[in-house]
């Protein structure tokens, strides 16, 4: 079934698959600040807020950066912010759209206390502020259900770090550095590629009607997080992730008193960039847990570079998750209950 190619347009009415195949396209966004005001003030601490794949861009920022930025850097996911944002701050509201309530309330809250404040979104509220007030701000192509794109926004995110004076401009060219890498293994899981020799055809069939749960080490735990929102927005799917060594510390224990054919399919997303003793505990788990647990499904994250093996992994948990979606016979692209509740809120 999930080599029949006109099964696959009947599910895929509005081409998931291709918007998805296609985000290799995004490491070269040029990425252009509108009105980048800096008045050179101290940054003490940044922090971003942005909700879904918004926020999940910081997030892989934050790991793939994490030994080349030395102050502290928070995400916030929520209506409120910390103590900690004040006039030594860089706060960047990020949101698709630019609509989305959470993020506008701290964008509001942050520039009523004086921080530095810039925005990233394709439209909406937050561009509409950002003019008002001449925010710095980055405008997002648009016409993408905001999941599909995390690279823009992380092509976005990094050009305001760099203008900002936190990193410097070799890290946002690392980006579309990883761009023939990315298209190249993109090519191998088209829906054209017969499913004997595609491996998002194969992670997908090993799903279908299973819960997923996916576990990474702490630098890839962005990645695992990925393939959870994906599973969710995509197949509409339940999921679960962790990352090690934390999962020894409590899921582990977890699985002591489930049957083995409880219906979870499970993925170790292992990097190359692991350290040694985190791949140690992926074996050792694997080991203790047989028989207690379905046996884990290891996806070797490729990429000569942990920003290329970060995006490898995004890109592929979007086609797996597509795929489980034509098998689960409903439509990837839709978010219906997400569009009630924005309209229930509204009430």
């Amino acid at each position: 079934m999930i080599d029949d190619l006109n099964l696959i347009v009947q599910r895929d009415p509005n081409n998931a698959l291709g918007v998805a195949a296609d985000q290799w396209k995004q490491t070269t966004f040029q990425a252009e600040i509108i009105s980048p005001e800096n008045d050179g003030r101290e940054i003490k601490n940044i922090v971003v807020a942005g909700m879904g794949g918004s926020a999940l861009a910081a997030t892989l920022a934050k790991k793939w950066l994490e030994q080349d930025i030395c102050l502290p850097f928070e995400i916030v996911k929520s209506y409120d912010l910390p103590a900690s944002v004040g006039h030594n701050t860089l706060f960047i509201a990020s949101s698709y759209s630019g609509n989305t309530e959470e993020t506008t309330h701290t964008l509001y809250e942050a520039i009523a206390r004086g921080s530095q404040v810039a925005t990233i979104s394709a439209h909406g509220k937050l561009e509409e502020i950002a003019t008002r007030e001449n925010i710095a701000h980055v405008k997002l192509p648009t016409g993408l259900q905001p999941r599909m794109a995390v690279i823009y926004n992380l092509r976005a995110l990094i050009k305001l770090f760099v203008s900002f004076g936190i990193i410097g401009e070799e890290k946002y060219h690392e980006i579309e550095q990883t761009a023939d890498f990315l298209e190249a293994e993109t090519k191998k899981w088209l829906a054209s590629v017969p499913s004997e020799t595609n491996i998002a055809k194969q992670l997908a069939m090993i799903s279908a009607g299973r819960s997923g749960v996916f576990l990474s080490s702490n630098l890839m735990s962005p990645v695992a997080y990925k393939w959870k929102i994906s599973w969710n927005e995509n197949a509409k799917n339940v999921s679960f992730w962790n990352e090690y060594p934390e999962f020894n510390h409590n899921e582990f224990i977890g699985w002591s008193s489930h049957p083995i054919e409880k219906l979870f399919a499970v993925f170790n997303l292992r990097s190359s960039f692991d350290g040694a003793r985190v791949q140690k505990r992926f074996d050792i788990s694997d080991r203790l847990l047989s028989g207690r647990r379905p046996a884990a499904y290891n996806v070797e994250l490729k990429g000569q570079t942990i920003l290329e093996q970060m995006l490898w992994g995004s890109i592929l948990a979007d086609l797996v998750s597509i795929y489980l979606a034509i098998l689960n016979n409903v439509n990837p692209t839709p978010v219906e209950l997400i569009e009630k509740l924005k309209i229930e809120l509204v009430k």
